[in-house]
């Protein structure tokens, strides 16, 4: 069994700056992908971010680009999202993702097996 628990979701002001943060823990060996996805009020989940095993490759929606990094650190088990410039678009559940032996270019929800319960982010002034 795999865990992945999110946290730092909160109230942010548009323009301002937020760091997300996942734990990996359990059952989980390997070489695993990570990536974020987030499901705003009403929408689908889409994606956000990802990034491979060693870190050397990362992807990102179209929406966040220059605007968000991702990382992770694999000695913590821990894959990070830092949200910089966030706007009231970027409101709603963000949830972390992991696939086994996959890479950074996957962007779709399916392709993941592994999901935490989510954290929720909401940009308002």
């Amino acid at each position: 069994q795999v865990q992945l628990v999110e946290s730092g979701g909160e109230t942010v002001p548009p323009g301002g700056s937020l760091r997300l943060s996942c734990v990996a823990s359990g059952r989980i060996f390997g070489n695993y992908a990570l990536a974020w996805f987030l499901q705003a009020p009403g929408k689908e989940r889409e994606f956000v971010a990802s990034i491979n095993w060693s870190g050397s490759r990362t992807n990102y929606g179209d929406s966040v680009k220059g605007r968000f990094t991702i990382s992770r650190d694999n000695a913590k088990n821990t894959v990070y999202l830092d949200m910089n410039s966030p706007i009231p678009e970027d409101t709603g559940v963000y949830y972390c993702a992991a696939a086994i032996d996959g890479d950074s270019s996957m962007t779709t929800p399916g392709r993941y097996e592994h999901w935490g319960q989510g954290t929720q982010v909401t940009v308002s002034s």
